[in-house]
């Protein structure tokens, strides 16, 4: 059961909070707390320079700061402490907090805890913001007041006394955002997981019970959705706690979402055909099943179908950006895990000269080479990982007795400049990392457009 937010406002009023980081989605919930009557202080890595004018927004409204190397150091003598999503709860800091009696806790958490509206949570390795959109999208169509956060849209916390019971409420939930949540949405839809963030987490097991908090706290009236073709997800069923929605693209769900004759369908009813989308690959076909499952209470097929035809995808997810002398540019900066690349390369109908590599996540790339090298005509790889690509290729071309060229380079304007060398007319060059960025950049958007403006700058 959820609780009444005059709990939470009683609770703060007067208490000394301490606020993890001071980015996008920690910002909103400093100003909230302090309208609340919480005294507030903010910790940071950035210094006031690199701050800059939020380090005056804050001070201008009575908050203390904490910054620079060392930072951490200082979180001691606090009643609260809102972390940022990726500091593990295991940090020495936050446990010796703890410890000392402190309430830990998350904007997120605190957000599900008191949201008055259902919450349709959705996680998962690949697919979570494709599928996010489309429930928000499909929620709207039928004319519900809808609101996203979590991963993406606005912090929402913030939000709360503006959000009403009728409102529908879509959240995108990363592992570490729900690694020690105790409260679940009404809905929550796994997309499917695999290996993915093990550079955080301490193994596969510990990234998959993260994700099983999404539904672990549901009750007997509330709704799982889950990939019956992925053998993590599906293996979950016996697990949910109300009741279980799957879909497939392999076989017929008459209670579910299915793929059939290049048909989706919804519990049985057609909902559009595969040629009316207009989101290229199977994957894409696998987030709407999962959207269509999630909304199936709420929303006439009539608006499920409108979505489904109009809906052009999300930034940086397989994203056409213009053809040059009879070559297509496509960015595809979200993928940051194998499984992901694969899933774009699975999207073109030939061979593509791909551009990948980046951060180490300490994830494998043998299930990219294994699966993906027919899909590949080409590849340029840059970053940390390039060399761990390179030999995973390798030594699936001398298994399989095939030849990919493969050209190494030091930066994304080098890798394009390297594409469009090897690439003939009719071809298509995306971006698809396996990676995440940030061995070069702040984030995957960063990526995608520094990109797309590369591309868009050449003649």
């Amino acid at each position: 059961m959820r609780r009444e937010f005059k709990e939470f406002k009683e609770f703060i009023k007067g208490k000394n909070v301490a606020v993890v980081g001071i980015g996008v989605s920690n910002k909103p919930l400093i100003h909230f707390l302090v309208k609340l009557g919480a005294k507030v202080t903010a910790f940071d890595k950035k210094s006031k320079d690199q701050l800059g004018d939020t380090y005056d927004e804050l001070m201008n409204i009575g908050v203390n700061a904490v910054l620079g190397e060392g930072y951490l150091d200082k979180l001691t003598g606090f009643q609260v402490v809102f972390k940022t999503p990726s500091m593990r709860f295991d940090n020495p800091v936050l446990v010796r907090a703890k410890e000392e009696g402190v309430y830990i806790t998350s904007e997120m958490e605190e957000f599900i805890k008191y949201c008055p509206a259902k919450i349709f949570g959705v996680t998962g390795s690949d697919g979570k913001t494709t599928t996010t959109t489309l429930i928000y999208n499909i929620l709207k169509e039928e004319g519900y007041k809808a609101w996203v956060g979590g991963n993406i849209g606005t912090p929402l916390f913030a939000e709360i006394e503006n959000i009403n019971k009728e409102d529908k409420v879509v959240l995108e939930l990363s592992s570490f955002q729900l690694m020690k949540m105790e409260y679940s949405g009404n809905v929550a839809v796994v997309t499917n997981l695999s290996p993915n963030h093990l550079d955080m987490h301490k193994g596969m097991e510990e990234y998959v019970e993260a994700k099983k908090n999404i539904f672990k706290y549901q009750g007997e009236k509330d709704l799982l959705i889950l990939n019956r073709d992925n053998d993590i997800t599906n293996g979950m069923v016996s697990e949910a706690k109300g009741d279980v929605r799957q879909f497939s693209i392999k076989e017929i769900i008459e209670d579910g979402g299915y793929f059939k004759d290049e048909i989706l369908y919804i519990k049985g009813k057609p909902v559009c055909k595969k040629d009316e989308i207009k989101i290229l690959g199977m994957h894409n076909v696998e987030n709407l099943l999962a959207a269509f499952c999630a909304t199936y209470e709420e929303v006439s097929i009539e608006s499920m179908k409108k979505v489904a035809t109009n809906f052009t995808g999300v930034e940086h997810r397989t994203e056409f950006i213009r053809e040059i002398e009879g070559i297509k540019y496509y960015n595809d900066s979200i993928a940051s895990s194998p499984t992901r690349t694969l899933a774009g390369l699975k999207s073109f109908h030939k061979p593509v000269v791909l551009i990948a590599g980046g951060y180490d996540k300490n994830i494998p790339f043998e299930p990219l080479a294994e699966e993906g090298y027919s899909k590949i005509k080409a590849l340029v790889l840059l970053g940390v990982t390039k060399n761990k690509i390179k030999d995973a290729f390798e030594k699936v071309m001398e298994d399989k007795k095939v030849n990919i060229p493969i050209y190494l380079v030091n930066s994304l304007e080098e890798a394009v400049e390297k594409a469009r060398e090897v690439a003939e007319k009719g071809d298509i060059i995306t971006l698809s990392p396996a990676c995440a960025s940030f061995d070069m950049f702040p984030n995957f958007e960063v990526r995608g457009n520094k990109f797309k403006e590369i591309i868009n700058s050449l003649k």
